[in-house]
């Protein structure tokens, strides 16, 4: 009798870990105001490691998942080069195309929680895909997140805190 398992089809992969780091903060700390909506607006720098060989395509996501109304998206960003390795403050990384975020603006919209709440988490999210998948500046986050569900090979999360 053939094992299940060694069908292709039927093997669920789980992804890689990928390292996503920042010069202007650490994991769980405070993001500097430059890169709040208020203080700059400007993206932070980002970097990562751990992207296998085989990826066709990066996808970052920035949400708040403190937000009052529940995940509010700061950033998206689709297409990214493979080959890429981050960007510095106030750039975009190679062949990135910038989504729509919650503010209805297209690319990053830095913090801006409720004056007086607890400081909010701001979850960076990197994702190595196996095959490009085509995203423009009007795919929704709520479509790259279904879509990217079975092509993901690699990731990486780095969360920034930031209160007003």
């Amino acid at each position: 009798m053939a094992n299940p398992a060694s069908h292709k089809s039927d093997v669920q992969r789980t992804p890689l870990r990928a390292e996503l780091r920042s010069a202007a903060f650490s994991d769980h700390t405070t993001m500097p105001d430059r890169y709040s909506y208020d203080g700059g607006n400007v993206p932070p720098p980002l970097e990562w490691h751990g992207i296998p060989e085989d990826a066709a395509e990066l996808v970052l996501l920035c949400e708040d998942l403190d937000a009052p109304g529940g995940p509010f998206t700061h950033w998206l960003l689709t297409g990214i080069a493979p080959t890429a390795t981050g960007f510095r403050a106030e750039a975009s990384p190679p062949r990135a195309v910038a989504g729509r975020n919650d503010f209805g603006e297209v690319g990053w919209s830095g913090p801006r929680p409720p004056v007086g709440d607890d400081p909010h988490r701001y979850f960076f999210r990197l994702y190595a895909l196996d095959q490009p998948l085509g995203f423009t500046e009007e795919t929704s986050v709520d479509v790259v997140r279904s879509d990217i569900t079975d092509h993901v090979i690699a990731s990486g999360t780095l969360v920034g805190l930031y209160a007003r």
